[in-house]
């Protein structure tokens, strides 16, 4: 999405642009938030960068006074414009090694993670798969994950119409194209099937909110993206508010949906707020 089309998007929901991208110094690691301990830091979806996708988001956080920070994970050498490719165990190592980054570069004990899809698993797989890294997370926000996998818009069951075979050959084919996250965030996905192991999802210390939304297209079913275990905040965006139709990229640029995630970082999930798109901005 380029930014003309954006800066009327932004315009007409009574954003101006320079409000939202004035904070452009995406890693500022002199930064010292002042309302916020813990820097935030943002993990985009597939296919896209840390230049798009939850950039806006970012910004928004930004000029609210938050420290935030971002790195485009799992690209390929030589092509750095659509990230989140690679095995999604290969991206959690990079991701690892980033927060560690942050955390050495800021002083800070803790970071926030902020993810949109690929990017909301990862926040929910990183901590739990790679050592050291969740005793340096308190919050994290995800936002449309397919934590138990998703069927991409239902095309996901036409892999199975052979049984595991065709599973199987399906998966060869995403990783020979160059896409092996693909693979791993589908039905049965190594990923996958590494999170929902039986195991806990979220560890000690760290305090999880979902965020979906009842039109999400591309995780499907939308109730697959929570996780139903003790402390964890599931959230639907209609909860707030009811009108907001938003689909799954929308999710990224929806200024409900910052609101929510705001809430998330500032430990009051179920704060209300002026909805730009519906009419209740309360919790229900």
């Amino acid at each position: 999405m380029h930014l003309p089309s954006l800066r009327t998007l932004f315009l007409g929901l009574g954003l101006t642009l320079p409000l939202l991208v004035q904070g452009l110094d995406v890693n500022d690691f002199s930064c010292r938030g002042t309302n916020h301990t813990n820097p935030v830091v943002f993990l985009h979806g597939l296919g896209a960068t840390y230049y798009e996708d939850i950039n806006f988001l970012q910004y928004w956080l930004q000029n609210q006074g938050y420290c935030t920070y971002a790195e485009t994970y799992g690209d390929y050498p030589g092509f750095p414009f659509v990230g989140g490719l690679k095995p999604i165990s290969e991206s959690a190592e990079e991701i690892a090694t980033y927060i560690r980054r942050v955390i050495a570069k800021t002083g800070a004990k803790k970071v926030d993670i902020v993810g949109h899809s690929e990017g909301a698993m990862q926040a929910l797989y990183v901590p739990k798969v790679e050592d050291g890294i969740s005793e340096l997370v308190e919050r994290i926000v995800a936002i449309a994950p397919p934590t138990r996998g998703t069927t991409f818009i239902g095309l996901y069951n036409l892999a199975y119409i052979l049984g595991d075979v065709s599973r199987e050959l399906v998966g060869q084919v995403l990783k020979l194209v160059g896409c092996p996250a693909c693979d791993d965030l589908g039905p049965d996905g190594a990923a996958v099937e590494r999170l929902n192991d039986g195991e806990p999802i979220v560890q000690p210390g760290n305090r999880l909110t979902v965020i979906a939304s009842k039109f999400d297209e591309m995780v499907t079913p939308t109730s697959t993206s929570f996780v139903h275990e003790d402390g964890v905040n599931n959230l639907w965006v209609q909860d707030f508010c009811p009108k907001d139709l938003v689909g799954h990229i929308g999710e990224a640029y929806d200024p409900n949906v910052w609101n929510i995630v705001k809430n998330a970082l500032d430990d009051a999930p179920r704060r209300g707020f002026p909805c730009v798109i519906g009419t209740s901005g309360k919790y229900n």
